[in-house]
Formats: structure tokens, sequence, C-alpha cells
């Protein structure tokens, strides 16, 4: 099956598998992991950071920033289509305790303005206002631009707060702005940044930042469970994702373009293939505002070998990633135009 649902479902190269077959192990809980402790080393120095904290998943790095940073009772400051906001279960009220305060952030960017007149002042009635909360790439598929970021930077240093960075695909943001990723990570405090987004290792994400702040997720990790013991395995597959597959983002950037300008051809899809900034294609399709149409659309993909996922608000998104090349892509383009010229009504 050909899968465009998310870069998520990339599986390990066989490199990885190798790598993760031989991997040197200890007990992480202890710090005595050696292929962790590289992991880490290494994600730290590619974000510029004094160190980097192994986890779980992306959702556990950025719940575990906001639980480092944040004191209970307090609010951050985010894009309100953020993943944080929209696709993290409402974690922060569970495990930080926090108000979250989402402001309008189109493709992702944060107004600098609209921060300073949202942060708290000093008042009994108010939720402190403790971090800001910054993403790039943005879920939405587009890349934040540097400036805006230190702008953003900047209004956190003015009112002595604290920046975190989700990252998750830090490196499809680098990549498409074509600058090293440490220069987006200097624009926060603390970075989150997936290992299993497009990079291909099966599990885990690095929180990185100051050594003090590394120090105490350290002790909040083990309290939300993250506390993986001889976590070499995975950590090996990880080193290879930040070594080997992080200079190739622009292949599949380039294949998310093609897609996008293929099906702009067809009639009835709204696209703008300018404004496709990474690896993630978003279109509207006026027949599938129907579920039961939506439904019979991904069915049809799936009867072709294809997976897609349903539209979400009306919206289609396609994702392409290590595992679709050339003939993969040759096939969407194929199989898209027979499904949706299927299904398109001309308006009288």
């Amino acid at each position: 099956m050909i899968d465009l649902r998310s870069d998520t479902v990339t599986w390990p190269t066989d490199a990885m598998r190798a790598a993760m077959a031989s991997a040197e192990v200890g007990d992480d809980v202890y710090g005595d992991d050696p292929t962790v402790l590289a992991l880490e080393q290494l994600g730290a120095e590619i974000t510029g950071k004094e160190a980097a904290l192994f986890v779980p998943s992306g959702t556990f790095g950025n719940q575990l920033a906001l639980f480092t940073w944040c004191p209970r009772g307090s609010e951050v400051i985010v894009g309100e289509e953020s993943h944080i906001v929209q696709h993290e279960a409402g974690a922060a009220a569970i495990i930080a305790g926090v108000n979250l305060r989402p402001i309008p952030a189109p493709d992702g960017r944060l107004d600098s303005e609209a921060i300073a007149a949202r942060i708290r002042g000093d008042d009994i009635h108010y939720p402190p206002t403790s971090l800001i909360c910054m993403e790039n790439a943005h879920s939405s598929g587009r890349v934040v631009p540097l400036e805006v970021m230190r702008k953003v930077q900047k209004v956190a240093r003015d009112h002595g707060l604290r920046v975190h960075l989700d990252g998750a695909r830090l490196f499809n943001a680098a990549t498409a702005l074509g600058v090293d990723a440490r220069m987006i990570a200097d624009c926060a405090d603390s970075v989150m940044f997936c290992l299993s987004k497009g990079l291909c290792a099966p599990i885990g994400s690095l929180l990185a930042g100051p050594a003090s702040f590394i120090a105490q997720a350290r002790r909040k990790r083990k309290i939300m469970g993250g506390g993986m013991r001889q976590a070499g395995i995975l950590a090996a597959a990880g080193i290879l994702a930040l070594r080997d597959m992080t200079g190739r983002l622009g292949e599949d950037h380039q294949r998310a373009r093609t897609l996008a300008m293929s099906l702009a051809e067809i009639p009835g899809i709204e696209v703008t293939p300018s404004e496709v900034d990474i690896n993630m294609v978003f279109f509207r399709y006026a027949p599938a505002a129907d579920p039961v149409t939506a439904d019979a659309i991904v069915a049809a993909f799936r009867q072709k070998g294809i997976l897609i996922n349903p539209p979400e608000l009306g919206v289609f998104r396609l994702v392409t990633h290590y595992w679709i090349d050339d003939e993969a892509l040759a096939r969407v383009l194929e199989a898209a135009a027979e499904v949706f010229t299927q299904f398109w009504k001309a308006p009288v």
C-alpha cells in the first residue's frame, strides 16, 4: 500500500533495523545507556542547546516542556491552530495544570503585538503568563520565517518570559527556509523535534534546552512514565534519523509540490501549489463536503492501493515521505485523476 496519511507512517530503513539489533544498551533511567546518551548529545549539538532528553513522542515532549517551564495555574500563549491546542487531547490542563490562551496565528505566524497585548499584568484575578509557544513547521504545512520568530522571542525577553518551540518537523522547516536547524531553534529557549515524522525512526522525539531545564525535565519525564530503560535500541534508529535522513527532506517537498500542481489541474479541486512549503498538500474538493461521498473517495483510493485520510473540516491532507518515491507518486497522480473525476459533477 502507498500510505499518504502522514509522514509518521514511515517504517525503519534496513540500516536502522541493523543498528537497532546491534545497539549497545544500558538502563536509561540510571543514565547509563550509551546509545541514548549519544543521541541526546547529537540532538543538543544539532539544535545548539546545552542538553537534550529522549522522550517517547512529540506530544510527550511538548507537554513535558509545559510541565517543566510552567507553574500550575499559569497561562501559556499559543497559536489557536497549533498542535498543542488542537491535537494533544487537552493534555496541558491534565499534566501541567496550565491554562492555554490561544490567539490567531495565520499559517502559524504569531503576531508579536498581539502577544504583548495578551501578556497578563500583576492582578490577582488573572492567571500569570508563564510561557509562549511557537510551532515551525506549522501543522498547516506552512513554514514560519525567522524574522517572525525573532519578533516573538524579543517580546518574550522584554517581559521576562520563556519560549518553547514545537519543532516536530523542525528539519522540514530548516530545509524549506534554507537554514541550519539551530538557527530556528535559537529563536526559542526549548525545542521539541520528532525522529519519527519523515525521518523513519520508529519511535521517539527529543526535547532540548538549557542544562538546568533538561535536568528538571528528566525528573518530570519519570513522573509522566517516560523512563524507558534499555531505550538505546530505539535511540540507535534516532541517531541515523538525524545523521542520514534530515538532509534528504527536500525530495519529499519537491514531490509534494508536484502532487499539488497535478491536483490543481483536476476539475473541482481547490489547491494552491505556491503554499506547499514542506511535504504536505492541503486541498478542498466540494463533493467531499458530503460525509458519505468523502468516505467513498477514501474507499476508492484504498481499492487502488493508496491510503488517505478523510477530510477534516472539508480539507484533505496528503503527505509525502521517504517511502513515496517517483514510481509511487506516479501511481498516486494517476489514481487521483481517476477518483476525483469520477465524483465531480460540474455546477450547472
